[in-house]
Parts: structure tokens; sequence; C-alpha cells
């Protein structure tokens, strides 16, 4: 299915003034001063002037505090396929928006940059559980930077992709700890801070972080509406990018038993894929995406639509050249491994590959993990006693 912009929606979404002006209404309707919110809010009473005045982004902490406090909903939907739509139909705010109070300068975004990536890379052999609140903490430093510094444009911008950047990393650990509300409003949040920043393919990427939980945990033909809409939003992403947002496109639509949709879009991956060369310049959040990770993606798929068996050799030897050290995701591809075994017959392989998975050496946090462990478990006892079964049932004379 494809999406025209605005189907079934409003033709644009409320500007940043609207929304500042609902902000403002509800607030004097509940006979609050600025000031008095600012305290039940715990934002400044400037930096609250600035939204209720349009002359700063109403971003989804702010509305979400607003309505906490006043007990009435205001602006935005917390609905991601109508915050899918407005993303891809909408503009970037004026620049104007970029402004605030105390300044900081170019050295201080350099470090809030190299830090992001530090903890990106932390994630590959650092538990959610540990991780978690390490992220959330920066996060809420840099927005808190956000509202009270000022900075010329061009800093702004990279202070909000900073925010997008920490957004969709804490939103991708919150939903390996199975928080997943929690992850679905870092995800919105981190949204509208790219499109802050002006950066279309991180708000591609979000979507399709958003997407691909949607996928394993919630409504299967809204994850593949929010998959397809972060590729068809984001003509221009670098190959590695456009591949990525591709490979959870295929997996959305795999797992509906979309197989033409599915295998168009793994096709898309290779190529998209074979058009990256090491010189190409590729966002750093990228950095993981390799040709193991694309025949894990694709294993996943095909035993998802039914031919375990083509799906096996992709995954050994994506385990086989994998780095070890990354103990959850070796595991978790390990599952996919014992998952195809199961589903082709053999049980005895599936329960060999389940008995080389090391838990011990795995934050506990990983619920992700933890709950493929415990699907695979149902599915060879299913399968056993189906086999058990037929063994013992005797032919009709």
């Amino acid at each position: 299915m494809t999406m025209e912009a605005g189907e079934g929606l409003p033709s644009s979404t409320p500007d940043t003034a609207d929304l500042g002006a609902h902000l403002r209404a509800a607030r004097e309707a509940a006979g609050h001063s600025l000031a008095g919110m600012a305290v039940l809010t715990h934002f400044s009473k400037s930096y609250l002037g600035l939204v209720e005045t349009g002359r700063r982004p109403a971003t989804p902490d702010v509305v979400e505090r607003y309505e906490q406090v006043l007990g009435v909903p205001i602006g935005t939907p917390h609905d991601p396929v109508r915050r899918t739509h407005e993303w891809l139909i909408g503009n970037p705010p004026a620049t104007r928006c970029l402004r605030a109070d105390r300044r900081i300068g170019v050295g201080q975004i350099r470090t809030l940059e190299a830090r992001v990536v530090e903890l990106r890379h932390l994630d590959d052999t650092v538990g959610s559980r540990t991780l978690l609140p390490v992220i959330r903490a920066e996060l809420d430093q840099a927005e808190h930077l956000a509202r009270t510094a000022s900075y010329t444009d061009t800093s702004g911008k990279r202070l909000y992709t900073v925010i997008g950047e920490l957004a969709q990393l804490a939103g991708w650990v919150a939903s390996d700890a199975g928080h997943y509300p929690d992850a679905q409003r870092l995800y919105l949040s981190g949204v509208t801070a790219a499109e802050t920043a002006g950066d279309r393919a991180l708000g591609a990427q979000l979507l399709s972080s958003l997407a691909y939980q949607i996928t394993n945990i919630g409504k299967r033909d809204d994850a593949l509406l929010i998959a397809r809409s972060a590729v068809t939003g984001a003509p221009h992403a670098s190959p590695l990018v456009r591949a990525l947002l591709l490979e959870r496109l295929a997996w959305a639509a795999a797992r509906l038993r979309d197989t033409d949709t599915t295998r168009r879009a793994l096709d898309a991956v290779n190529d998209a894929y074979d058009q990256h060369s090491d010189g190409a310049a590729e966002p750093e959040w990228v950095y993981w995406l390799n040709r193991a990770e694309i025949d894990v993606m694709a294993a996943r798929c095909l035993i998802e639509l039914g031919t375990p068996a083509a799906a096996e050799p992709l995954l050994t030897r994506a385990l086989g050249a994998y780095n070890h050290d990354h103990a959850r995701e070796v595991a978790l591809y390990q599952t996919w491994l014992a998952e195809g075994h199961a589903r082709a017959g053999d049980l005895d392989a599936a329960c060999a590959v389940l008995r080389r998975i090391d838990t011990t050496a795995i934050d506990a946090g990983s619920t992700r993990l933890h709950r493929r462990i415990a699907a695979v478990d149902r599915l060879i006892d299913r399968r056993a006693q189906k086999k058990s079964a037929n063994r013992t049932r005797r032919p009709t004379e």
C-alpha cells in the first residue's frame, strides 16, 4: 500500500505559534500564571514564554508536562501513524526558533557529539539496565541546554541533532529493556528534534526504529505504514541509511507475510548496500550495518515467510564472522538460527543452538533477548509434542 501526502489527515500540522497559543490558552483557562506554570512543570518562566509565543518549538516533553499539570489533552496527538504523516508532509521549522539565552560554543557542541558516539558504541557491549539511565541523563542535559542556552543557528542545528540521536539511542535501549511506551515517546520526541535540526535522515531513522518496535509488539499494519513512510520521506538518504530503512521495511512486511513487498525490499537493501563505498559520507549512527547484519535480517525474513532452510546458511555465515564481544546480539542471532532449525524440523539442532547461548554474560535487563529465548523454547516444545503424537498414533484398519 502506498501513502499519498495528507491522505485521511489535515493538510498541514499545527505550526509552532498555534501550538504555543494552545498551551497558553489551556494554562490561562486553568487559572495559572506563567510563573506558576514554570514551578509546576519545572521549566523556566522565560523558556515557557518563548514557547507560548511561538518563538521556540513546543516539544513533546513540554506539551506532555502541560497535559499532566492541567489534566487536559493539548496539541499534537501521540498516535505514531498520525505523527509519521505529519513528518512526511511537514516543513522544517524556521531557524529563528533555535535561539535561547546563555551562549554555548562550538567546543561544547563537539563534546556533546563525541559523547553520543561513545554511548552508541557502549550499547554494543553494555546492557540496557546499566546504559539506559546514563543515556536518559545525557538527553535531559542536552534538552536543558537547548532550552536555556543561546547559540548560532549552525550550532543550534547541531545541538538538536545531538538531542535527536540521543532520543533514538534512548528509545532503542528502552525498547530492549521492554519499556515500550517510554521508547515510543522517546522516538517521537526525537523526530521533533530532528525536524528542528533539519535532519531528514535522522527523522527517518527514528521513525523506522519505532516501526521496528511496533512490528514486534504492536499493530503490524501500522508498523508497515510507518516503515514505508520512513523510506519514502528520506529520498536523498545515503546508501547505508537507505539500506537500514529498507531492512526495517522488509521486516515489517515479512511479519505480515507480505512476500512480494519483503523480497522487493530485501533486493533494494542489497542494491543500496552495493552503492556504498568506504569514502562515502555516512552518519555515524549507521556504523554497525554491514553484510553480516544484512544477512541476518534477510534470514529472519525468510524464516517468517516459511523458508527456514534458506535462512540457515545466511545465519551460520553471519555468526561465524560476528564480533563475539557483542554478546547480546550474538545471542539474539543464535535464537533465530535455533528457530530456523526448529521450523525446518531439526529439533536436536535447535536445542543445541539454544544451549550454546550464555545468558550469564548478558545484562538481565534485555527483555528482547529473554522474550526471544522463551518464544523459541515454546516453539521447540510444540514441535516436539506434535512429533511425539505422530509417532504414537496408529493407522486405522
